[in-house]
């Protein structure tokens, strides 16, 4: 058994991606938490892991690789029994490699244009202008769901990245099954996995309700 370190933060989209991931391939992680908002991550010692000091970053016997797409991606290509997660074929790799783009330039970062200001900059309000914005996110997934899952017909690394991003956004901006069921399928898809909870579930939900308590709190400051 190979020895993984994860830096992680549970509450962190990126860090549960990874998570899902090294489930799906059946690795064990030693985990080790790193206190964004108290600013473990400006540490000396993980600048030195990290000089861009962000989560989740992977040790994998003294090699270090940060970033999730790109931990997720050694994973499965160094661990992985075969390559169902993450295509040897170029048209398929290449739609996984796209629907992680998408995840990244802009699932993600358009709920960080909602989260950021409520964690870090004391605000307590979401401006209409970034709600529609996360919900045009929401119809573009819905129209990218073509198939069972973000890639095609099988599930990949690109789905363990989404989820972890809508599982969060969601409770804070609603996804309304009425308007968006192809994405509610595909959650309910991501569900049956035995490892989906532990993983991915509790953290989205406990993520949106910090996110909801900061909100209420930076109201009464």
């Amino acid at each position: 058994m190979p020895k993984l370190t994860l830096y992680t933060l549970h509450l962190s989209p990126p860090c549960r991606a990874v998570e899902l991931t090294a489930q799906a391939l059946g690795l064990e992680l030693e985990q080790k938490t790193v206190n964004l908002l108290a600013g473990e991550h400006l540490k000396p010692e993980f600048v030195k892991l990290n000089p861009q000091h962000t989560v989740p970053v992977l040790d994998d016997d003294g090699t270090i690789i940060t970033e999730s797409h790109a931990i997720m991606i050694y994973l499965v290509t160094k661990y992985g029994k075969d390559d169902s997660l993450y295509p040897k074929d170029p048209v398929r790799q290449a739609r996984v490699n796209s629907a992680l783009h998408f995840e990244s330039g802009v699932l993600f970062a358009r709920m960080r244009f909602v989260f950021e200001r409520i964690l870090f900059y004391g605000k307590a309000d979401i401006p209409e202008d970034r709600v529609e914005y996360v919900q045009k996110s929401y119809r573009l997934l819905e129209d990218t769901l073509v198939d069972d899952f973000v890639a095609g017909p099988g599930m990949t690394v690109a789905d363990f990245s989404c989820i972890s991003t809508i599982s969060s956004i969601m409770g804070v901006v609603p996804l309304e099954k009425a308007d968006h069921p192809r994405i509610h399928a595909w959650i309910d898809r991501l569900k049956q996995l035995p490892y989906y909870e532990e993983a991915n579930g509790g953290g989205g939900a406990e993520l949106a309700k910090f996110v909801l308590a900061k909100k209420e709190e930076n109201a009464k400051a």
